[in-house]
């Protein structure tokens, strides 16, 4: 496994994926190698570290390995890879896109955050504007946007226009401290729930809203990738949900089939339905989500899963 420059202790999608693959090493009794990228320019090495090393399938992390992953798949057609985050049609036929449909667990949470919010704004930032950090924030919209409809209420999201698909981003995933600043920022305008789609910047964002709680301002934190309780617990106590993205289990599962002479090119699509995308349990702060609440995600989960609740994001990978 290759990560890219966020580090596989990034409390988000490098680490899950990471996970996944000592599962893998220890559940298929198979050994495993893994390479930390600390610039772009480490991709491309670092994967072909991995060919020269003997493995049979490299699994790459993210988005921002995509050009790498192809041209070094292709130049190794014998050699299997998976990627996480990203699909290219141009991609030869020993590559696995693992990617996720998160627009529809975001929307879920965007109709929590809308309802929950008690000063009736939300916000949202990215770390780069690329689809797999956009695509949570299209279903972040569209969630608020969703709830308003049906309310009849007016809450506000700041950070981000879908219809325009331009917002607040802190220009990579390793500025934890601008995170934290424009975090405050959006608590300043009045947001009581923010959603960072940034990586490990998002502890910047935790770091503000436990810093605000402390002072007595009620606002409340949504991680992604991972269940945030669990993975980035120094914030657990402002974490309201998390939009997951079940990484591990969908590593595991690609590297198994690969182990067993199944490997295919067919991308692995994470929805509602398959349990790839999920909102993460409301841990410490269930008791402060209605019963109504609740049930009115559950139901919602149901629409989007039946299509009665049409989720869509340009980002949203083909099913």
């Amino acid at each position: 496994m290759v990560s890219d420059s966020g580090g596989f202790d990034d409390k988000s999608f490098n680490q899950s994926g990471y996970e996944g693959l000592q599962n893998a090493a220890k559940d298929l009794n198979i050994n495993e190698k893994h390479v930390q990228s600390k610039a772009d320019t480490d991709y491309d090495p670092n994967l072909r570290s991995m060919v020269q090393a003997g493995c049979k399938m490299t699994v790459t992390v993210g988005f921002l390995l995509g050009d790498a992953t192809k041209n070094i798949a292709t130049a190794n057609p014998n050699s299997h890879f998976a990627i996480i985050d990203y699909t290219d049609d141009t991609f030869p036929k020993n590559v696995k896109p693992i990617v996720y449909d998160t627009a529809q667990a975001s929307f879920l949470a965007g109709y929590l955050a809308a309802g929950e919010s008690k000063t009736g704004k939300v916000a949202t930032f990215g770390g780069i504007n690329i689809p797999t950090v956009t695509i949570f924030m299209d279903g972040f919209a569209d969630g608020v946007k969703y709830y308003n409809e049906k309310k009849g209420k007016n809450v506000q999201l700041l950070g981000w226009n879908k219809d325009k698909q331009d917002g607040t981003f802190v220009g990579d995933f390793k500025q934890v401290d601008k995170g934290k600043v424009l975090t405050q920022g959006f608590l300043d305008q009045g947001a009581d729930i923010v959603l960072p789609v940034a990586g490990p910047v998002g502890s910047g964002a935790g770091a503000a809203i436990t810093e605000a709680k402390a002072k007595g301002t009620d606002a409340k934190l949504i991680w992604v990738d991972s269940d945030g309780y669990l993975t980035a617990p120094d914030y657990k106590s402002v974490i309201l949900t998390s939009v997951q993205k079940t990484m591990a289990s969908a590593v595991e599962a690609v590297i198994k089939d690969d182990k067993d002479g199944k490997f295919d090119a067919t991308p692995y699509v994470g929805t509602l339905a398959n349990g790839g995308v999920a909102l993460a349990p409301f841990h410490d702060l269930d008791s402060s989500v209605p019963a109504e609440m609740k049930s009115e995600l559950d139901q919602l989960k149901k629409d989007i899963i039946s299509g009665a609740v049409k989720v869509d994001s340009k980002a949203s990978p083909k099913k």
